[in-house]
């Protein structure tokens, strides 16, 4: 089965853009998803699909063929770090409206957004920390079940 990996990028980044911070960060050959001949596609590469939506983090940037052994958490980080800019991807809760923020550093923190699904897809507005100050993350809620409790912060460092 071939992993999938899913982020969105602040602001609006060009498809090149990102396959481009995707090859130096990663350090593996990354190809376009679609028109490419799979008997073609180089051993390790990865295949990338970049488009835009409205709303906060408009640019998704979805990873077929991840690196083995590779933490996506560990990759994200390199990659924000590479692009320069924040990028969100899926926490463990289940919960659609909580992420993992991960700054243009590479520091990671959870977050949350408000989430609207409309026909260009899921729309992300009015991000807020995760925090024990807010009675949504306290007490039985999935925050505090998640590895990435509320205020947690993983320097960049760590993350790497």
């Amino acid at each position: 089965m071939i992993e999938l990996w899913n982020w969105r990028t602040e602001g609006r980044v060009a498809a090149s853009e990102i396959r481009l911070a995707l090859a130096d960060a990663l350090d593996v050959p990354v190809l376009p998803l679609g028109g490419v001949d799979p008997v073609r596609v180089p051993s390790g590469a990865l295949l990338v699909d970049v488009w835009h939506r409205p709303g906060d983090f408009p640019t998704s940037v979805d990873c077929y063929g991840v690196p083995a052994g590779l933490p996506e958490v560990s990759a994200v980080a390199a990659f924000a770090r590479r692009l320069g800019r924040a990028c969100l991807l899926a926490d463990d809760t289940l919960d659609a409206g909580r992420h993992l923020l991960v700054a243009a550093d590479g520091t990671i923190r959870p977050v949350h957004h408000d989430v609207r699904d409309t026909e260009d897809g899921e729309i992300l507005s009015e991000q807020r920390l995760c925090t024990l100050l807010s009675p949504r993350c306290r007490g039985w809620s999935p925050c505090q079940r998640s590895r990435w409790v509320p205020d947690s912060v993983i320097p960049a460092l760590a993350a790497a």
